[in-house]
């Protein structure tokens, strides 16, 4: 077969349909020669056509195919030193995935040929295998990047009124019995009707996909019968993986995950992706040559500078990607702007970001990653998320990312969980995580809105789990239970795992009410993990990563609908009251012309909070009042933004407690519309005056509503 060969252009790099024909360009800076390599079907084990590319331009081998079209099915075969202990692991025996390839066939079929050494060889991975490895691995795609997204916009929700919701692709939708079978656990279910008016009526506001680029099962699970569920083993950063597509593999995937984000924009819900740019899918020294590895594997990885044939891994995967390397750093920013440009997602959060901080061996928290993401008109201007830690000396970085960027708070987490289990925790502490931890993020203009709080994560024990497991439960992992977390931070209420003890029952009730009240009533952004709001179990599964079955995913038939009523009224009263997702800092001071702070802490004889009361350990309940005239902010034409106040009382003691309400400057009558020891919130409940006593049950919230315009002067 004669194929036309023009010589084509550096950029863009990667395969791109021009309407005429397909220009295809690849870094790889220390190779010989590079081939590409076109097939006819996905069932080939062979490539039909092989080209070698006798264009470079400085480190970018390219050709141009006039008669080339969408669909077509390619890969690359790589040529240079087989030197691991020089950083080089060149071998042409092995078909490569397209680092930039916008879409990809299929999954790995494992075997020894995936990889570059010679398995079972004495010396390891220094003698070079030359078994073909192209009938085990999926092709890269050529895509038509033309789509018509009939006019609809972004919605651009501004961070102090999101809430977001982190959800699996698969697992949100695999067991619901209203979505068609055909399309359950795939993009085109998360669009379907039945999804959007869900997440609609739930009240979210952005939904924060668990990885969709192009990802890897390791050998070692796939051989156990289980598989990288979770998606934390990228292989292409541009591709939506072929796993979560029910049209096709030839391109398909694109235009399912476009129809998805178009349906989400349509209904005013963001799409935020977790990404992985940290490490790819091929492991250790020992992994495979799929990708990156064979096309330049010392330009891609962090090495060990005394013996290069070993990667830096500050990920805990086996390597980390090299973002000192300007193309590097390109692939990830060109990755980054495609997600925006041409897909149109709202924002990213980052999987152990300060991996991509780290200049050498430190974490630079103004690496050139930041510095080049801050300057990019693009990037910039999305919702830019930091899990802000990763394994490596120095790497929790929380409260420590440049402004413009939001943080998963892990501090967040761990003090409101320790407070509510009873644990030995500082009042001062509780009241910096509630009101947006301004100890963390206040010091470089950064806003309440920098803190992602959550409560619990897709790592961990689910929030039903949260309340009834002292102890971790993988056994299903096979890893003898040695796996995940061992201190959560959970308590079990008296039983472990399912019970029929009532009051066991009734306390993890009340516990995840509790949690939800906390999580919603705080400064800051709420992180919901999908299906907590409908007591999803795990059944004390914490690391459920490579469980891909009715451990993970959510069981829709039996959802707990009284938690979800409770769940949605909870962000309906935020999304009602900005006195709860402030875009400020409370000031603490009095309010002009009120002589009442923007807010003020309790204790429960009704006398406010002194220097001393905050740092007593044993202390469990407090009250605080948020003034609706104190949010120092303005609408978006100006206008004075002023809402009614609140009163809140947290009260984590074991017993059941007398509060007295403040004096009658913060408010005159108040009317309880929540407490935690029930299951409604009410827009009108019982009426309480000012300096009244009140019984507060253990282990509860409740919340008191006072009308805008009532507060009087001190």
């Amino acid at each position: 077969m004669n194929i036309t060969v023009y010589p084509g252009n550096p950029y863009p790099l990667g395969a791109t349909w021009d309407g005429e024909g397909v220009n295809f360009a690849l870094y790889a800076d220390n190779a010989t020669g590079v081939e590409l390599c076109l097939f006819n079907t996905t069932e080939d084990e062979s490539e039909s056509v092989k080209i070698k590319m006798t264009e470079r331009t400085h480190q970018v081998w390219h050709a141009y195919l006039p008669e080339i079209r969408p669909g077509q099915l390619y890969g690359y075969r790589v040529y240079g030193p087989y030197e691991p202990s020089n950083g080089h692991r060149f071998n042409p025996n092995k078909l490569l995935i397209d680092p930039y390839a916008k879409a990809i066939s299929g999954t790995i079929n494992w075997h020894d040929s995936l990889f570059g050494y010679e398995i079972g060889s004495p010396e390891e991975d220094l003698k070079m295998s030359t078994l073909d490895s192209a009938p085990f691995i999926p092709c890269s795609v050529v895509v038509d990047p033309n789509y018509d997204w009939e006019g609809v916009k972004q919605p651009k929700i501004p961070y102090h009124k999101s809430v977001i919701y982190e959800a699996h692709v698969k697992g949100l939708t695999k067991l619901h019995p209203d979505i068609p079978e055909e399309i359950r656990g795939t993009y085109a279910a998360i669009g379907h009707p039945v999804t959007i008016k869900y997440l609609q009526e739930l009240g979210i506001t952005a939904i924060e996909l668990m990885p969709v680029h192009h990802f890897i099962t390791d050998r070692h699970l796939a051989d156990q019968g289980l598989t990288n569920y979770w998606g934390y083993n990228s292989i292409g950063f541009f591709a939506p993986d072929v796993r979560y597509s029910s049209s096709g593999t030839l391109g398909e995937q694109v235009v399912e995950f476009k129809n998805m984000v178009k349906a989400l924009h349509r209904a005013g819900i963001e799409v935020i992706l977790d990404v992985v740019y940290n490490h790819t899918g091929e492991g250790n020294h020992m992994g495979p040559t799929l990708s990156f590895r064979g096309v330049d594997n010392s330009s891609y990885y962090r090495m060990v500078e005394e013996d290069k044939r070993f990667y830096m891994d500050y990920t805990g995967t086996g390597n980390t990607l090299n973002a000192m390397m300007p193309p590097v750093l390109r692939l990830i920013m060109d990755s980054l702007r495609y997600w925006i440009l041409e897909m149109h997602v709202d924002g990213f959060r980052f999987d152990l970001a300060a991996t991509l901080a780290r200049e050498l061996h430190e974490v630079d928290r103004l690496g050139s990653f930041f510095d080049i993401i801050h300057q990019d008109p693009v990037i910039s201007q999305v919702k830019l998320i930091a899990e802000p830690w990763d394994i490596g000396e120095g790497g929790y970085l929380v409260g420590k990312f440049p402004p413009g960027w939001a943080e998963w708070n892990g501090k967040y987490r761990d003090c409101i969980r320790d407070y509510w289990r009873g644990a030995e925790s500082m009042l001062g502490e509780f009241a910096e995580r509630f009101t947006g931890s301004s100890d963390l993020y206040r010091d470089d203009w950064r806003r309440p809105t920098a803190s992602i709080n959550f409560i619990t994560a897709h790592d961990g024990f689910t929030l039903n789990d949260l309340v009834s497991y002292n102890e971790k439960h993988n056994e299903a992992n096979g890893e003898d239970n040695n796996d995940g977390e061992s201190h959560n931070r959970s308590w079990n209420c008296g039983a472990e795992g399912l019970t029929e003890d009532k009051k066991v029952i009734e306390l993890r009730e009340r516990q995840k009410r509790n949690f939800l009240t906390t999580l919603f009533l705080s400064q800051g952004v709420p992180m919901l993990v999908a299906g907590d709001e409908i007591s999803r179990t795990q059944q004390g599964n914490n690391n459920a990563y490579c469980q891909d079955n009715e451990i993970s995913w959510i069981n829709w038939i039996n959802a707990d609908k009284s938690l979800l009523a409770f769940t949605q009224k909870l962000i309906e009263l935020r999304r009602n009251h900005p006195v709860f997702c402030r875009r400020r800092w409370f000031q603490g001071q009095p309010i002009k012309g009120v002589g009442v702070e923007d807010i003020a802490w309790f204790q429960p004889d009704g006398s406010e909070m002194t220097e001393e009361h905050w740092n007593h350990d044993f202390a469990k309940s407090l009250g605080v009042f948020l003034n609706g005239r104190g949010l120092h902010s303005v609408g978006p034409k100006g206008e004075q933004i002023i809402d009614d106040s609140f009163y809140l009382i947290f009260n984590a003691h074991h017993e059941d407690m007398d509060y007295t309400l403040p004096e009658a400057k913060y408010g005159t009558q108040w009317t309880k519309i929540l407490d935690t020891h029930n299951t409604k919130i009410k827009d009108e409940g019982p009426t309480v005056e000012a300096g009244e006593t009140i019984r507060i049950g253990s282990r509860s919230v409740v919340l008191l509503h006072h009308p805008a315009g009532q507060v009087v002067s001190g």
